[in-house]
């Protein structure tokens, strides 16, 4: 059923603009103003003042050049690219991405990493193995890769899907299987592909019988996939289009009627099972809102309605270009997704010509029962990304089990994961000092895959170039609410 623009009005006016707060994530509305790293205060004898103080101090340069972290905290390497092997011996392949973490067996943790890696193998000193049984397109580079965490710190990887391109963000279910997202719209015969290529596909992380003959999952479009998340009480699933020319767009898929889900179920699907729909927005002044860059105050919402998708395998037009203009909303570079009090959380990275006041970065809120956006995160433009300070560009976010978001940064200049607390304070968490540039000119990859364990002890995270996964640790505390 359509939320009507004279509905939205009326339910905005009673509950005062439409600002509905729920859950542990409470408010996240980040000032433009305020937006640069708030490290805590301190005495003279380097004590904190209270309960209130947001993060966890400044961060420490690395000796080994790696990782600058807030004093108490430690890193261990995981994997890394040209370094650590799989069981088959082959190098851990490069460009890491997207990851969840999983509860294994006799308490292990299992981690499912994406690998963006885009056109033919050839490109790539180490792309992803071509596992046999496990290839969907053996042109293609990409995939993910299993990891798992055993006690005692041993660590073995193996190839969980291989023979796809450009795997992005993706998304964890609540059957806990891996949705593993095709950032690109190549066709069979483009770029060296033999099969099309932009689709979901499916991976379990404890069954390794079960990612034989991988499937793309067709319903769920073929477009630029960034990341999807799972409404477990009503089944849908959100995902998100990192695309330009024109922006992007957010998608919901129903399944069809008497579908349930659960390991392997998707693969069976039809493919053109369900409703693919593109979302669709406008104000508490029934206003067609045509991109969310329009937004330039924290706790503006949106209500949202959903246009069904015309040809979801874009047999000759691009999805997002199926619609003209006044159809449907738009956003530049639609990143992360996360699910949580009871809603997802949606990255859009930043703006510039689009949008009335330039931005670096915007967080939003999708209450699916409401059917509205809010605006919980604004990152105002970062006037110097190479000095240390603020933050710019966030891309894969998780809500993190002491409060409010972590994210991580995919900007210019320096590269952070920092936290954004209930209240909207943000505060640094780690800094990449590994530079894959020269001296001269210093480069420094995005962090990627931001993602903690399964008990909360510890914060899993990736530098994507040149592949390299990290398990950060430390006194982890609840960040203060207001």
């Amino acid at each position: 059923m359509s939320l009507t623009r004279r509905e939205f009005t009326r339910r905005s006016a009673a509950t005062g603009a439409g600002v509905a707060l729920v859950g542990s994530a409470g408010v996240l509305a980040t000032a433009p103003g305020a937006l640069a790293a708030q490290e805590p205060r301190h005495d003279g004898h380097g004590q904190g003042h209270g309960d209130h103080e947001v993060g966890y101090g400044p961060l420490v340069d690395d000796p080994d050049g790696l990782l600058a972290l807030p004093a108490g905290f430690t890193y261990r390497v995981i994997t890394r690219t040209g370094v650590t092997t799989l069981e088959s011996g082959e190098s851990t392949p490069s460009n890491h991405d997207g990851t969840a973490t999983f509860a294994g067996p006799r308490g292990t943790t299992l981690l499912v990493n994406n690998h963006e890696l885009a056109g033919p193998r050839a490109s790539w000193p180490h792309p992803v193995p071509l596992t046999d049984g496990l290839v969907y397109d053996p042109a293609a580079s990409g995939g993910c890769t299993v990891v798992e965490v055993r006690r005692g710190g041993a660590v073995a990887e193996w190839v969980g899907l291989a023979g796809t391109n450009t795997n992005c963000a993706g998304g964890r279910t609540p059957w806990d299987t891996w949705l593993s997202c095709e950032e690109t719209e190549d066709r069979a015969g483009q770029n060296g592909m033999t099969k099309d290529h932009g689709y979901v596909f499916e991976v379990d992380p404890a069954d390794r019988r079960a990612n034989r003959a991988p499937k793309p999952i067709k319903a769920l479009g073929r477009y630029a996939h960034e990341a999807v998340v799972v409404d477990p009480a009503r089944g849908r699933l959100y995902l998100t289009e990192d695309a330009a020319g024109p922006n992007g767009l957010f998608y919901r898929w129903t399944p069809p009627r008497g579908f349930h889900h659960g390991r392997g179920r998707l693969r069976t699907l039809a493919d053109d099972a369900g409703v693919l729909q593109a979302f669709k927005c406008f104000d508490s002044g029934g206003r067609f809102v045509d991109d969310l860059s329009r937004a330039t105050r924290i706790g503006t919402v949106y209500g949202v309605d959903w246009v069904d998708v015309p040809d979801r395998d874009a047999t000759s037009v691009s999805v997002r270009k199926q619609f003209g203009d006044g159809e449907i909303t738009r956003a530049r570079k639609l990143e992360g997704l996360w699910w949580a009090d009871g809603g997802a959380y949606v990255v859009s990275s930043f703006a510039r010509e689009e949008s009335p006041v330039q931005h670096d970065g915007q967080v939003w809120f999708y209450h699916p029962g409401r059917r509205t956006l809010t605006l919980k995160v604004l990152i105002g433009r970062n006037p110097d990304p190479a000095l240390e300070g603020a933050f710019d560009g966030p891309d894969n976010i998780t809500v993190s089990p002491y409060g409010g978001l972590v994210i991580a940064e995919d900007g210019e200049g320096l590269q952070h994961l920092f936290g954004a607390t209930e209240s909207g304070r943000t505060y640094p968490i780690a800094r990449n000092q590994l530079n894959i540039g020269t001296a001269e000119e210093p480069e420094y990859s995005e962090f990627t895959g931001v993602t903690f364990s399964p008990d909360g002890s510890t914060l899993f995270a990736n530098i994507q170039v040149p592949g390299i996964m990290l398990a950060i640790s430390g006194p982890w505390k609840r960040q203060p609410s207001g």
